[in-house]
């Protein structure tokens, strides 16, 4: 069978690319290997799905070449879905820093790109593996529904994260079939693995509390949760879109207080040191870092030294990780295809003509707050232009 273009992946951004073509009155096949569409949007935001965010620069990506995104970015922006979303009448709140959540079901996204591609008349096949792909005078698609043929051919197959819903390097393999160049891939927005995951953070496992997370010139604020291994948390998922191996990250345990001011100007206060600081700490954490780091005695007991290093760790606590938790807890992928190889006004690679590229498979990574379905609906809308 014959169709103008054929997308393989129907997550996000292979969904939303098929419904622009579809409404061009392209012939639009796309081909998903798993029984069912969106399964990440679906499992996305507890649920929720935080489809975009209000704010949305270019600062908000990771790739190789940062300015690579501004083009789609601008051409269709965060304001554009979520007037598609109000068209279909999904109800949704922003939870914090812009963050944008559907306020009933994740699925009514899918739902929602669904009755746009039916009304494009994009035809869906599921549970439908692709064994392979040529190219000729037009893409030859060999699948376990058979064969098809396309003038063009989207890529929107993903990353490597959450293998369990269905993630694979299918992406990864047709662009080495084309020559394509690859920008290493790694775990993103993942939880970080302590280098010495010593008893403390099993005792502390559960413990949340507001930090300051910083590497290199990049810093987050947000919430850090200890776990067995080490820590989690938003700022810690975020701050792993920077983190390099072997580099210490820093992380200010009280950011909304200068611990060394503090304790010099109660230095002749006789409460234990726990309980002083559980003014400024939760009580379980103040109670295990100073019986793990400190003697417990009394403040006004500190010499001036020992006041500075309590400070010191509180507000600079530096940490080595020896790794992250790897792509089952990611939530995307850094790296993927190298921005080098597409348009950034299309997405079609250079070299291959009438192949595009969409989605998390690129060298484009968003971090933790709708900007990696943004990316999806805007790299998908630039293809859905033009194939």
């Amino acid at each position: 069978m014959k169709f103008d273009a054929i997308i393989i992946g129907a997550g996000a951004a292979g969904l939303f690319c098929a419904m622009e073509a579809g409404r061009r009155g392209r012939k639009v096949l796309v081909l998903e290997h798993n029984a069912q569409v969106g399964r990440k949007i679906i499992i996305s935001g507890g649920g929720r799905c935080n489809f975009t965010n209000r704010e949305v620069r270019a600062e908000n990506f990771v790739s190789k070449n940062p300015h690579f995104c501004k083009s789609a970015l601008a051409r269709y922006t965060s304001q554009d879905f979520i007037e598609l979303v109000k068209k279909h009448r999904i109800e949704f709140y922003e939870k914090k820093l812009g963050q944008l959540f559907c306020r009933e079901s994740s699925r009514q996204i899918v739902e929602m790109l669904l009755a746009e591609c039916r009304q494009s008349g994009v035809e869906i096949r599921t549970s439908c593996a692709v064994k392979s792909v040529s190219k000729n005078d037009s893409f030859e698609i060999e699948t376990s529904q058979g064969n098809f043929a396309a003038e063009s051919l989207v890529v929107a197959t993903g990353g490597l994260s959450f293998p369990k819903v269905g993630a694979t390097d299918f992406g990864y393999r047709i662009a080495r079939q084309f020559d394509l160049k690859i920008v290493e891939t790694n775990p993103a927005l993942v939880p970080l693995v302590a280098a010495n995951s010593a008893s403390s953070f099993k005792k502390l496992a559960g413990v949340s509390l507001d930090a300051s997370v910083s590497f290199g010139k990049q810093s987050f604020r947000e919430n850090i949760l200890f776990t067995h291994r080490g820590l989690s948390g938003p700022a810690i998922l975020q701050i792993s879109n920077y983190w390099q191996k072997n580099k210490t990250v820093s992380i200010d345990l009280s950011p909304s207080a200068d611990v060394s001011e503090l304790l010099e100007n109660n230095c002749e206060n006789r409460q234990n040191l726990d309980n002083f600081l559980s003014r400024i700490l939760p009580n379980r954490f103040a109670e295990i870092f100073t019986a793990e780091q400190f003697s417990n005695k009394p403040v006004n007991q500190f010499a001036k030294t020992e006041r500075e290093q309590i400070a010191s760790k509180l507000n600079d606590w530096q940490i080595e990780f020896s790794g992250t938790e790897g792509y089952d807890k990611a939530e995307v992928t850094l790296g993927g295809i190298s921005t080098d190889e597409l348009s950034s006004q299309t997405m079609e690679t250079k070299r291959v003509k009438n192949l595009y590229f969409i989605g998390e498979v690129m060298d484009v990574t968003g971090w933790l707050g709708g900007y990696n379905f943004q990316w999806a609906w805007s790299s998908g809308f630039a293809a859905g232009q033009v194939v």
